[in-house]
């Protein structure tokens, strides 16, 4: 039997895991797992030799949208310029911001235009704390020498979480029985209210959000199918079909999580309402483009779908406000609205803290290294380039990072001028019409990396020059 001490210290020990006692509790975020499942022995403090730019001011960075304050931790632990706002801005107050900045972080709604990018003279990075990348225009972007970042996995689970919660909620229409006792009214039905057990769910796209959501489904005892247009190992006892028909005629349940793209819009209208089960239902939590609304309040009122759940819209406001989501935003949001069993949310998908917290470290850290180091590992309209970093000991060494067009000839210019240094390493790739070189040069004082950075400038297809020592 255990002492009172012992109770005593196993207490302390509990609340020291705890944190406050009375604090909600959270999953445990990549990082946190990173830190407590580390091997022995091993120092996060490594021997990088940390570097900053030649020739510009201290880096500015713009945050709009009430990005999580993770990011902004690790952006003032570098010493940087931040510049924070909860919200999105309108687009000439936006395009007033971005002029002096290097670098800004978005959420979904702020859409950095072509006009908007043109505006930024200094820019060299964007981050997308969100899945999505289509606010910005990534070829635009990618011309400008502007690499862009997003987080396309960190917040996988609660999505698929908020899924299954509508799935349970469509199937027992919790929705309508809510809004009605709110209102006073009591009605206890069981009529179409059905288990979830047994039925059978299609997930259109089998990413990070649809497999995690395919286990948890069948956790739950259901049975699950799934079309992606490439063949992916199906996790658990799922199922991969061959074409989307064939899910649509065997689903009790219907979700998407595809991009937006031009071979996505409405992918699910008319003909693929009426390829479905009569009483199915449909939920769309991807992009708001991928489902025909007024094809869907058709076969809705025609009770061909049982029910649907949306969280994102073609036009969403900017901001959050009362009145917002009317029929001058989306012509057909009055009639959607009137409908039965039917769950509206304003893009909350992604929404949590545990969520949110890990977009920020994800794409804070990822906008970090390639500030500091020229990494590029992981941006979605840029070659992926990375160097290991420099150590202590290289005090007269310059890292170059040159952005150019890619053009035959380009490489032997460049090299023609670092070819008067000694070029430690060196690594280059491109992706369509964009190069991208990094290299680490040493043996150099102020003088040569004066030198060297106005000769890399004026090199004909050169994009965009930054010297990191």
């Amino acid at each position: 039997m255990a002492s009172p001490q012992q109770i005593k210290n196993l207490q302390q020990t509990f609340d020291r895991a705890l944190g406050s006692p009375n604090a909600v509790s959270t999953s445990p975020s990549q990082s946190f797992l990173q830190n407590q499942f580390r091997p022995r022995g091993f120092s996060t403090s490594n021997q990088a030799k940390p570097l900053k730019p030649f020739n510009t001011e201290d880096m500015k960075i713009l945050l709009l949208e009430n990005v999580n304050q993770t990011a902004i931790d690790i952006f003032n632990g570098q010493g940087y310029q931040v510049e924070f706002y909860k919200t999105s801005l309108p687009e000439d107050e936006l395009i007033e911001k971005i002029k002096n900045v290097h670098a800004i972080g978005i959420r979904s709604k702020t859409k950095l235009t072509e006009k908007v990018l043109t505006a930024a003279k200094n820019l060299v990075v964007i981050g997308c704390f969100c899945i999505g990348t289509n606010q910005v225009d990534l070829d635009f972007a990618a011309s400008k020498g502007v690499a862009v970042f997003n987080s396309p996995f960190s917040n996988s689970r609660s999505v698929a979480e908020l899924v299954i919660a509508e799935i349970i909620t469509l199937a027992r229409q919790l929705g309508d029985r809510s809004i009605e006792l709110h209102t006073g009214t009591w009605n206890k039905v069981s009529a179409k209210c059905w288990e979830v057990r047994g039925k059978t769910l299609g997930i259109v796209g089998y990413g990070h959000i649809g497999s995690q959501l395919s286990v948890l489904a069948e956790a739950l005892g259901m049975n699950v199918l799934y079309y992606d247009v490439v063949m992916i190992m199906a996790l658990g006892n799922s199922k991969q079909v061959p074409t989307l028909d064939e899910l649509l005629s065997k689903a009790d349940f219907i979700t998407l999580h595809v991009p937006a793209t031009p071979e996505t819009k409405n992918l699910l209208s008319t003909p693929q309402f009426a390829a479905m089960k009569d009483g199915s239902y449909v939920i769309n939590a991807s992009r708001g483009t991928v489902i025909d609304i007024p094809a869907l309040i058709a076969a809705m009122k025609s009770g061909k779908i049982a029910g649907a759940a949306l969280d994102v819209y073609p036009h969403e406001p900017a901001k959050n406000g009362a009145g917002l989501f009317s029929d001058d935003l989306n012509s057909w949001a009055s009639e959607l609205t009137s409908l039965r069993n039917l769950i509206l949310t304003p893009h909350i998908g992604g929404s949590t803290e545990e969520a949110q917290s890990a977009i920020g470290v994800e794409v804070g850290t990822a906008l970090t290294k390639y500030i500091n180091e020229g990494a590029s590992v992981g941006a979605v309209n840029f070659p992926e380039v990375a160097l290991r970093s420099l150590d202590l000991d290289q005090q007269n060494s310059v890292r170059v990072l040159y952005i150019h067009q890619n053009v035959p000839g380009v490489l032997k210019t460049v090299n023609n001028i670092l070819g008067n240094h000694n070029i430690e390493k060196q690594f280059t790739d491109s992706q369509g019409e964009i190069a991208y070189l990094i290299a680490d040069i040493s043996d150099v004082d102020q003088g040569d990396i004066k030198s060297l950075y106005e000769e890399l400038n004026d090199t004909p297809y050169k994009i965009a020059v930054r010297l990191l020592y």
